[in-house]
């Protein structure tokens, strides 16, 4: 299976720049980036030594802001009706995993490109918003990556998609899943992100 489609843009909620005006969505990304870089920057030595610390990190300041649940739903799209609540949630679980690792291993080799952060697009009421930036990485041109939001009901925003160089994260997935349910079924699709999860655990 591939899974790359993940890496750059969750490496990009550590990205420094240039903001526009910190409407609420855009300021919970720049939080984010900055508590966790200077996190990194301070405990890199450390961090690369035991990397159950840079999984903590993760955990506690970058995971509780992504909807893991509906990004495994538009992942699996149509096959999302056919799945019982049990493999539901076991698909989400280990796509949470999968994204948690890959992001973390990731983060340690940042090596500090500049993001842009576009002029915010929406109004106060909106409860789908996209929070549009480029990423400058040397001589390169810039890529963009934009990550979508939704408002909960308590007024707290979570990240159920990114899109990168106009790929979604999600559509990305929803390929990949889809040959796995061919093969195997939704059960198979769960044991092999099991087996792609155990692999990254070095276990």
């Amino acid at each position: 299976m591939m899974w790359k489609g993940c890496i750059l843009g969750l490496l990009l909620l550590t990205g420094g720049g240039v903001w526009a005006a910190d409407p609420q969505p855009v300021e919970l990304i720049r939080s984010t980036a900055d508590y966790v870089l200077e996190q990194v920057r301070a405990r890199k030595a450390e961090l690369e030594k035991d990397s159950s610390g840079i999984y903590a990190l993760v955990h506690k300041k970058v995971l509780p802001h992504f909807d893991f649940r509906l990004m495994s739903r538009g992942a699996l799209g149509r096959y999302w009706r056919q799945a019982t609540e049990e493999q539901k949630e076991k698909i989400a679980r280990q796509f949470q995993e999968l994204l948690v690792r890959t992001y973390a291993t990731t983060l340690l080799s940042y090596s500090d490109q500049k993001v842009e952060y576009l002029p915010y697009r929406g109004k106060p009421g909106d409860k789908r918003v996209t929070v549009f930036t480029r990423v400058h990485d040397g001589g390169s041109p810039p890529v963009p990556i934009n990550y979508r939001l939704y408002r909960q009901d308590n007024g707290d925003w979570k990240i159920y998609d990114v899109v990168v160089d106009g790929v979604s994260l999600v559509s990305n997935y929803r390929s990949n899943f889809a040959a796995e349910i061919k093969k195997g079924g939704i059960d198979g699709l769960i044991s092999t992100l099991e087996v792609h999860n155990r692999k990254l655990r070095g276990a």
